[in-house]
């Protein structure tokens, strides 16, 4: 026994072992962060997403648009219908925010009113996309066979129809309006949301999980609603943020030839239409409704990039 603690003993010198080896290790979060276990998908994605600092500035610049929407009105104290001939066509000054238009009403006022009106069809008209296309194309994808091959050819014959014929085609139907912008944007815009999740279930129904569900006598509608399409969350977050800004410039672009939202309802698309009549002496009146239109437009898009860098598993890093 002597001789193993004098061994002991003897080894400890050589090593050059001191007391402060022996202190405990204070996890700091750069320890912590090389000693990690791996994370979830989320947290990761998460992780990766705030990383960008573009896309941090997107969401800024969003939901203060959103924001000025919301509370633009109220911050104003003008009616957004209400004119004053007197004060028609004023440059934008501390009294009025944006200017007024011709017939003297507060353009900051019917900007806030429009974006509301332009937000809500694209949310609105988005969602619809989302749902007749994820049911659509996760149907076709896993039945497969000819049933696939008859559903994807409707959706290339819907897919071949014109825009705007099918805007014309709806407003003289149905009249012009929110509930005519609506059904001629997702008439055939539902198609591409479609392919999406037609492609991404084809790439998993054949593997090794829905296999074992098939095995134990899981129904297809069970298959489909419990597995399949939870693995399309983040290819259809993905679909979303590039939908909305499509239905934001459709619906600004048929109102401002006519066919879209129409008095006392206004909208982006309305004021910018309005404006271009006296854009050569009032060019602030175009300006502004433009501008809000261009800056929703490009934060969806910069977060629609960032969302997509970050949901690519080939380009996850652990670090």
């Amino acid at each position: 026994m002597d001789e193993k603690i004098l061994n002991t003993d003897d080894h400890l010198k050589e090593v050059n072992l001191t007391p402060a080896d022996f202190e405990p290790v204070i996890r700091t979060k750069k320890t912590l962060q090389t000693t990690r276990v791996s994370i979830g998908f989320w947290e990761d994605v998460r992780r990766r997403f705030k990383k960008s600092k573009r896309a941090i500035f997107s969401c800024a610049v969003l939901g203060l648009i959103i924001l000025i929407c919301t509370l633009g009105p109220v911050v104003s104290g003008y009616s957004a219908d209400d004119g004053n001939l007197k004060e028609k066509n004023l440059s934008p000054s501390f009294s009025h925010f944006f200017g007024t238009d011709e017939l003297g009403r507060d353009i900051f006022t019917r900007v806030c009113k429009g974006g509301r009106v332009s937000l809500i069809i694209a949310i609105v008209g988005a969602a619809i996309d989302m749902s007749i296309g994820l049911i659509y194309g996760g149907a076709s994808a896993y039945a497969g066979g000819r049933t696939d091959t008859i559903m994807m050819r409707i959706v290339e014959i819907l897919s071949s129809i014109p825009y705007l014929i099918t805007a014309i085609l709806i407003s003289l139907i149905f009249g012009k309006g929110i509930f005519s912008i609506i059904i001629a944007m997702t008439i055939t815009g539902w198609c591409f949301t479609a392919r999406l999740v037609r492609g991404q279930v084809l790439q998993i129904k054949n593997q090794d999980f829905i296999l074992a569900a098939r095995a134990l006598g899981t129904s297809s509608f069970k298959i489909i609603l419990k597995h399949l399409l939870p693995n399309t969350v983040s290819i259809m977050i993905i679909a979303l943020t590039f939908d909305i800004p499509s239905f934001i410039f459709g619906e600004a672009f048929l109102s401002y030839i006519g066919l879209g939202i129409q008095p006392p309802y206004t909208s982006w698309g309305v004021l910018a239409s309005e404006a271009q009549k006296t854009m050569l002496f009032f060019p602030y009146q175009l300006f502004f409704p433009a501008l809000f239109i261009s800056m929703t437009i490009l934060s969806l898009q910069i977060i629609g990039d960032a969302l997509r860098d970050a949901m690519d598993p080939h380009l996850r890093k652990y670090k």
